[in-house]
């Protein structure tokens, strides 16, 4: 079973998407939370494998506890809520350590689906929301933050063999392990082998910060 903890401040989305996650057998709701304090409480004392995590809630917010969780030995994959075009602090989850990003009104099966990939260590960004997301929030970034990051994220890269790059430009592209088999010709569980010393090597805390790095050093 994939254990679930919903966190977000209205009531009512919680028991909209723990009735939507109902519907998945192998998926359990184990508890909820209306803001980042709670979610923090609450991933100790329940130990979900998945956070389904608001970003804008009143106190400690979604990015607070986001990144208050990356501390946490062995803890639960985040997948951010969002109503996207409207929310500028995206990215800045996902370089916290979210795994990827569900809009509120996304199709139930399409959540389902995003938990259990979550739970299995894939991401929730196809190729055009990275490029999006990373469009959206950089257009007004400060000129030298921009180049300390590029620098960070060229060094990161440079750490890497030719075929860990491979690998690594690969999940930039927001490709599924299955896609980066077919793609690099390579078992599964080769792929699972080398995204695993990707993040090892570039201290990442999950393929989405992956993807991040391999933009950031495209400049």
């Amino acid at each position: 079973m994939v254990r679930v903890l919903l966190v977000d401040d209205d009531s009512m989305v919680r028991l909209g998407l723990a009735t939507v996650l109902g519907a998945g057998r192998d998926i359990e709701v184990v508890g909820e939370a209306a803001d980042g304090a709670e979610a923090l409480a609450a991933v100790a004392r329940l130990r979900p494998d998945v956070v389904l995590m608001d970003i804008r809630m009143p106190g400690m917010d979604g990015l607070a506890a986001t990144e208050a969780l990356r501390t946490v030995a062995g803890g639960p994959a985040v997948i951010v809520l969002t109503t996207f075009d409207t929310d500028a602090h995206i990215l800045r989850a996902l370089r916290a350590g979210a795994s990827g990003f569900l809009l509120k009104d996304t199709p139930p099966l399409e959540i389902i689906d995003a938990v259990r990939r979550v739970a299995e260590g894939e991401s929730m960004l196809s190729p055009s929301v990275v490029g999006r997301l990373i469009e959206h929030v950089v257009r007004d970034e400060d000129r030298a933050d921009r180049t300390d990051r590029v620098a960070r994220a060229r060094s990161m890269l440079g750490r890497l063999t030719g075929r860990e790059r491979e690998v690594a430009e690969a999940v930039g592209q927001g490709l599924s392990n299955a896609e980066i088999s077919l793609e690099l010709f390579m078992s599964v569980a080769t792929v699972k082998a080398y995204v695993s010393r990707l993040l090892t090597k570039m201290e990442c805390a999950n393929r989405v910060q992956v993807a991040i790095l391999v933009h950031d050093a495209r400049g």
